[in-house]
């Protein structure tokens, strides 16, 4: 499998030791209830969410349909990181072969890319929505729902090669552990025994493109929503229309925020410690509260749960 990668003849290191948070063996223990419980809860949340869009035709709306997408990219994105972080806390053997580790960096960054760029999309259905609202249905039609979802998956197909090729072409020859609980590109560039200013210039650029831009649009759109919010004369109306927007609101700040602060700081001021953590913000916490965000307060999803299940009819 190694020689199928150009790059890895200039390196002579053929696995990754992952240290994780934790050489205690009780600490790891306790990590490993935590997150097993995390990442069943999350593959849960977000698995429920998925079955109550499909089951519900009045659920089969763009919101709807987007929300559908981002609790199936969560489940995926939890899924490339967690199960391997399980395994490295309760077995001594800590390794990734390099081929697993190119794999699991490129595909964390494909779903991480294409989330991001997804919170930006589903922004813009919020301002047409609110902004648009007798014309939302005929401006928000299903093969332009389709076409945004697929537009926001090319960005993270190709702007995860150039991440993920920029850092594999460096050589590494030694040490080989890698101070984090995946094959982040971060904590991996650490390793390389080469200059690697020419891939801080490059992160900084295409974190520059990839978080500021969707960024710029998220912010753009709920400059033009709040405004027409504040036009409703009804108070119930302007409540209504906010609540709408609140939990994407509360979503996006939740894996911008950290993934931001982590791929646009230069390698130099890295701290493995303080990285860690926020890798674990945004790829995480922030799945496993996504489901809770969006249902909590969300009478459409808690009345197809109740119809789904036969529990009795939410309250109108």
């Amino acid at each position: 499998i190694m020689q199928d990668f150009p790059w890895v003849h200039n390196s002579s290191v053929s696995e990754f030791i992952l240290l994780g948070f934790s050489r205690n063996p009780q600490t790891n223990v306790i990590l490993f209830n935590i997150f097993l419980f995390l990442y069943l809860s999350t593959l849960m949340g977000n698995g429920l969410i998925v079955t109550l869009i499909q089951l519900d035709s009045r659920l089969h709306t763009p919101m709807y349909f987007f929300l559908c997408v981002l609790s199936m990219l969560d489940m995926s994105y939890v899924t490339t990181t967690v199960p391997q972080m399980l395994v490295h806390l309760i077995f001594q053997k800590k390794t990734i072969s390099y081929a697993r580790c190119v794999a699991q960096m490129y595909i964390f960054l494909v779903l991480g890319i294409t989330e991001g760029w997804l919170f930006s999309v589903m922004a813009c259905d919020r301002y047409v929505a609110i902004c648009y609202p007798l014309r939302y249905r005929v401006i928000m039609n299903p093969c332009l729902c389709r076409a945004m979802v697929v537009f926001c998956g090319l960005w993270g197909v190709s702007c995860s090669l150039v991440y993920t090729v920029f850092t594999m072409r460096l050589p590494y020859c030694g040490p080989n552990e890698v101070n984090h609980f995946f094959c982040e590109v971060p904590a991996v560039l650490k390793l390389a025994c080469a200059d690697t200013s020419l891939n801080d210039r490059v992160d900084f650029i295409l974190g520059f493109i990839l978080l500021l831009v969707p960024l710029s649009f998220i912010l753009t759109s709920y400059v033009f929503i709040f405004a027409t919010i504040l036009k409703i004369p009804s108070a119930q109306g302007r409540l209504k229309a906010f609540s709408t927007c609140a939990s994407h609101i509360t979503v996006v700040t939740m894996f911008c925020g950290p993934a931001m602060f982590m791929y646009m700081n230069p390698g130099a001021n890295a701290s493995p410690e303080r990285d860690k953590k926020l890798a674990l913000f945004y790829n995480v916490i922030s799945a496993f509260l996504n489901p809770i965000i969006y249902s909590l307060r969300n009478k459409d999803v808690k009345r197809a749960f109740l119809k789904v299940t036969g529990w009795g009819k939410c309250p109108e």
